[in-house]
């Protein structure tokens, strides 16, 4: 478990390029995003040509949603000298972990679930009106040395910036049109009933947008194969979060210019409609948001940067608290807050540091605003 700084990779040029040149850019830690899921389907007791069947079940799926992006993760294969099928897995992990526990008949409170608690303040609840949004990524510390920020240069649409696993499209991140996205594990009696596109394709499509009604349209209705709850804001000033069932979704609104978000439904009209069944494993979802939403409402309208910062940084109730630390689950698995990622994107900028609970020094990573997003701040 590292804190040094992620890298930046920058990437141009048609899809195979731009995935080649991420590739080469950063091969270890792809190689490390590799290892990692292998290596937990393994101990599922799953060989990889089984994971490469697994994985090959969304292929179809990806090739017919976007085919330029599996054209760029063919790319990514060919520059970190790994196959596609090794690129796939990273993009279709959260749904090939999944399925590989429920066909390994894994009970399920073993099972691991990505925490994160996420943040949007709206530029009137701001101190210099400039709007922010923020995530911490709870995962597996290891993937503090399997995650990189990539900066895509591209000829057809929004430049754009997003915090990723390393092989990954796109996670956290935001574009040069002002359109930001987190995302926060749900999970559902819906779940796998469905193929469904892998959430990183998701992600990238939101981030490729030009305008926030195309975004808001590729996260509310791309079908999905699991749940997944999604944070989307633009610089202009607006932010709405989706809970997405694998085939329906539900907004949430800010309320006083804020929104936060954990792992647990909140939407009354999806909770009539299913059921939650991911609390078993992250049961402390239901104070997470609230804490970081009580730092935060009585700063409404002078909100700063470092206000979100001290909200993320909640230690109540620790290990299992809005800033995780390193720490055993009881599967035997570690978790943590791997990152924490705090994005203006108004201003061109997203401030990231690694394994917060342990190291607070943040490295920011800067991208070219259009003209419209710029003027915002």
């Amino acid at each position: 478990m590292s804190t040094v700084a992620f890298p930046l990779v920058e990437i141009s040029g048609r899809p195979f390029d731009r995935g080649r040149l991420y590739g080469q850019g950063a091969t270890d830690r792809i190689k490390g995003s590799v290892r990692l899921y292998a290596e937990q389907m393994k101990r599922l007791g799953f060989s990889w040509d089984e994971v490469r069947e697994i994985v090959g079940e969304f292929v179809p799926a990806m090739a017919k949603y976007a085919p330029d992006l599996i054209e760029e993760m063919h790319g990514i294969a060919a520059g970190a000298n790994c196959s596609f099928e090794e690129i796939a897995l990273v993009n279709a992990r959260t749904e090939v972990i999944q399925l590989g526990h429920r066909r390994a008949d894994a009970r399920k409170k073993d099972t691991e679930k990505d925490g994160c608690t996420g943040v949007i303040v709206l530029a009137e609840a701001t101190a210099n009106g400039a709007l922010i949004h923020a995530q911490n990524w709870d995962w597996k510390p290891e993937c503090a040395d399997t995650s990189v920020v990539l900066r895509i240069r591209r000829e057809d649409g929004p430049d754009l910036l997003t915090f990723t696993e390393a092989g990954g499209l796109a996670r956290s991140g935001f574009n040069a049109a002002g359109l930001a996205i987190t995302a926060n594990y749900l999970e559902s009696d819906r779940d796998f009933n469905q193929v469904g596109i892998p959430l990183p394709l998701i992600r990238r499509r939101f981030l490729e947008s030009e305008a926030l009604a195309d975004g808001i349209k590729v996260v509310a209705t791309t079908p999905k194969s699991a749940s997944n709850n999604m944070m989307l804001s633009i610089a202009e000033g607006f932010g709405i979060d989706f809970e997405c069932a694998p085939d329906e979704s539900f907004a949430l609104f800010p309320e006083n210019g804020i929104l936060a978000h954990a792992n647990h439904w909140v939407s009354a009209v999806a909770l009539s409609k299913l059921k939650e069944t991911g609390i078993e494993s992250v049961p402390e979802s239901y104070y997470r948001d609230y804490r970081a939403r009580e730092h935060l409402k009585p700063k409404a309208g002078k909100i700063t940067l470092d206000d979100v910062k001290t909200a993320l940084f909640d230690d109540f109730g620790t290990p299992y608290c809005v800033c995780r630390p390193p720490h055993a689950s009881k599967s035997h698995s570690i978790s943590a807050t791997v990152a924490m990622i705090v994005m203006q994107p108004g201003l061109g900028e997203m401030q990231v540091a690694p394994l917060p609970a342990l190291n607070r020094k943040f490295t920011t990573y800067v991208l070219e605003m259009e003209k419209t997003a710029r003027a915002v701040a």
